[in-house]
């Protein structure tokens, strides 16, 4: 059976960690209310992070609510997800946004970032035509 606790060890806790996502960013999946950069790491298992602001979610309670379900669906995927670090970042709206349709969107941010990338980079330029 998979386990699906979400322990001290699958969570980012350390500034160093954080840093190291985000000047390492390999991967990236966004939406209007959430941003999330994978970084590959030297740990046999995925772990998660949260920079949810005041600012854009005045409310601890909203705050609380949108890491419990995305903390919920990083349980059920993260044995998917590969050896990988990832930070979620909240934008302003996602407060408008119920339970149901978080959890959509994180489910599918998720599936964009196990998918491989065949080798593209997001930096490379299309050749012009002259």
């Amino acid at each position: 059976m998979t386990d699906l606790k979400f322990g001290r060890n699958a969570r980012l806790l350390k500034p160093a960690e954080f840093k190291q996502v985000f000047d390492n960013t390999e991967r990236r999946g966004s939406t209007p209310q959430l941003l999330v950069l994978a970084s590959g790491n030297q740990q046999q298992r995925s772990r998660l992070g949260f920079v949810l602001a005041k600012k854009q979610i005045r409310h601890a309670v909203d705050r609380n609510r949108i890491k419990r379900l995305i903390r919920e669906s990083f349980r059920y995927h993260q044995h998917e997800l590969g050896s990988c670090d990832y930070v979620v970042l909240a934008r302003s709206g996602i407060t408008e946004l119920d339970n149901r349709q978080i959890r959509e969107m994180i489910d599918a941010l998720w599936f964009r970032l196990k998918r491989p990338t065949h080798g593209k980079s997001g930096n490379t330029q299309r050749k012009r035509r002259r």
